[in-house]
């Protein structure tokens, strides 16, 4: 059944159509707009799609379920060792089995931990003292690791580390020094790879993950591309002119063309990088080969996580400013869309597992709770929302299962 906002959306793009037949014929639309003309009839789901978001301010992962009975949530957990204070879930991941699913938590005394739990009923299965802010959260291939970014958000302006945990044992097994605030920690579709941003320094790096240390670095700065082997040299000179509090929220001052990477996204082949550049509010695109730039996409206001459909036709952002989530056709580089989201603050994107919808994550501001909205990507338009708690942030999906 066809929703009233794809009957609005679908009778606006008549019209236009309409408009151009009569200034040249239908050729006078963009490609954007004939793609979101054709796309513009919403499908109901057929089965359900279960994603986890984890909240920072309550302490709570919520399990979401999308499907043809609408969205609720499942049930939630609870994580956490400090009774009188927040310990602050940011980064959320599910094993590629789909079993197990790792929580980072970002404070602590003084570090923070990695946390191991069954998907099946949420029960305990470790956990690892790691860094200082660990954040963002990624599971190996064969299951075997996770990297989890030690952000490091309220220490000194001093390059932080990667952390490495044998998920097995749930020990960490190395800690690799890579640049000051390193967030968005992905690996490619590999294994060989793992990607992060430096915030402050206006950085990629790429880690081999046979030898657990730094391999290159990118210098993504308006201007200043450049791939360099090794590790970066140590501390930026350019800190004072990057958002810390904000995390990404702070726009930038006239003059500032600094990139203040939020997020490392490989392609599905890992043949390319895509980074995140908050302030610039672009994506800057590298050959992972040549390590060289290839372009510059231009992105929504605030640009801040990015994930992949798993057919690598097109790439999901999120404007942490902008209050919107674009979704981005690869092979032209063009937004095929802009969707407004429900909150502001906009923060995580996850694909589901057959591409058909993105679920993204909103902090809210103040009182407002977190909510997650779930984005149709044939039909390019929201169809659900569900509000969780307070600040939600880390997203990854789960799995795809029969209604009920």
């Amino acid at each position: 059944m066809t929703s009233r906002f794809a009957r609005a959306r679908f009778g606006i793009l008549f019209v236009a159509l309409g408009c151009a037949a009569q200034h040249g014929g239908p050729t006078a639309l963009t490609a954007a707009q004939q793609g979101i003309a054709m796309r513009a009839t919403v499908q109901p789901p057929t089965q359900d799609y279960l994603a986890l978001v984890a909240s920072e301010s309550v302490d709570q992962i919520a399990l979401v379920r999308f499907g043809p009975n609408g969205i609720r949530i499942e049930r939630t957990n609870t994580t956490g060792i400090m009774p009188a204070d927040v310990d602050g879930p940011h980064g959320v991941a599910v094993s590629p089995d789909g079993k197990y699913y790792y929580v980072s938590t970002a404070h602590g005394t003084p570090y923070g931990f990695l946390w191991k739990y069954a998907l099946a009923n949420d029960s305990l299965a470790g956990r690892v003292m790691l860094g200082n802010f660990p954040a963002t959260v990624q599971v190996t291939p064969d299951g075997e690791f996770a990297y989890v970014v030690n952000f490091n958000l309220h220490g000194e302006m001093v390059p932080s580390s990667v952390s490495i945990v044998a998920t097995g044992e749930m020990v960490e097994v190395a800690r690799v020094p890579t640049c000051t605030m390193p967030h968005g920690s992905r690996i490619n579709a590999q294994g060989t790879k793992q990607y992060s941003a430096c915030m402050m320094d206006d950085i990629a790096v790429e880690i081999d993950t046979r030898a657990f240390t730094v391999a290159r670095h990118f210098l993504v700065g308006k201007g200043k591309e450049r791939g360099v082997q090794g590790a970066p040299p140590g501390k930026s000179s350019d800190h004072a002119s990057h958002d810390m509090a904000g995390h990404g929220m702070e726009p930038p001052k006239a003059g500032d063309v600094s990139c203040s990477p939020t997020w490392v996204q490989p392609s599905v082949d890992g043949a390319r990088i895509f980074v995140a550049c908050n302030k610039s509010n672009d994506i800057v695109e590298i050959d992972a080969v040549q390590w060289t730039l290839t372009r510059r996409l231009p992105a929504g206001e605030g640009v801040y996580n990015l994930a992949v459909t798993h057919d690598g036709k097109l790439l999901v952002a999120t404007n942490k400013r902008g209050k919107s989530a674009s979704v981005i056709d690869l092979a032209t580089g063009h937004e095929l869309a802009r969707i407004p989201t429900t909150r502001r603050v906009v923060h995580g994107a996850a694909v589901s597992a057959d591409d058909r919808y993105a679920f993204i994550s909103q902090e809210g501001v103040g009182s407002e709770p977190g909510t997650v909205d779930v984005i149709d990507l044939r039909a390019l338009q929201k169809v659900a929302t569900i509000d969780v708690g307070q600040q939600a942030g880390g997203i990854d999906f789960w799995r795809v299962a029969p209604s009920r």
